[in-house]
């Protein structure tokens, strides 16, 4: 008896498994999934816009269509706000297609990932160095390139932060009378951001940091 439930039910698992590959097949060609994903991204649609160049990319790998599903894969991401996936997508974009013409697109939405990560002073200033990087990284590479221009107009507002953290950090050594740390901050902070208005303000900080330094 138990052996015919055994059986019984192995031939219902069986089955259960054929249904599920068959229902899984793929019903729609590259052309049907490139325009329902267009459609639904001008529609502001994401999610769909992501399902659909997901499953162009992984159907249809071969299609003439399959880089474009790459990219716009990346950009759905992106607008969701998913952006250590849109990072990680466009990262994938460069790799595979370093010679692909959308290359300072992706190199600015890379950057432009980080940028809309930017946090206040007291945070983390981790996606204001990784922003930098790649925005230089877009000037350094294709100097002429419209997104190049774009790039620069996030570059104070990198700096503005970066300088902004270098500050708050100095300022929390020497309320907590860490001394020498701050003067190292002030230090740095003069030598790396002399331009910024922080810059300014160590200026007017580091002497009373270097004397209560040497005091202990």
């Amino acid at each position: 008896m138990k052996k015919l439930i055994f059986i019984v039910c192995a031939a219902l698992l069986i089955s259960g498994c054929g249904l599920f590959e068959e229902n899984y097949v793929m019903e729609k060609n590259a052309e049907q999934l490139v325009s329902e994903g267009s459609s639904a991204f001008v529609s502001k649609d994401y999610k769909t816009a992501l399902k659909a160049y997901t499953d162009l990319k992984d159907w249809y790998p071969f299609s003439k269509y399959a880089t474009l599903a790459e990219l716009k894969i990346a950009d759905s991401h992106f607008r969701l706000e998913e952006y250590g996936e849109a990072i990680v997508a466009y990262e994938e974009f460069e790799k595979m297609h370093p010679k692909n013409e959308a290359i300072p697109y992706v190199i600015y939405q890379i950057g432009l990932s980080w940028f809309n990560q930017l946090g206040t002073i007291d945070r983390d200033h981790t996606p204001a160095k990784k922003a930098l990087t790649h925005f230089n990284r877009l000037v350094d590479q294709f100097p002429l390139d419209e997104y190049a221009q774009k790039a620069s107009e996030h570059y104070k507002k990198c700096m503005a932060n970066l300088s902004g953290h270098e500050l708050y950090v100095a300022d929390f050594y020497m309320r907590t009378q860490k001394y020498k740390a701050a003067l190292n901050r002030y230090e740095y902070l003069i030598k790396t951001y002399p331009d910024s208005k922080e810059g300014q303000q160590a200026l007017k900080k580091i002497k009373r940091a270097r004397e209560l330094a040497n005091k202990n």
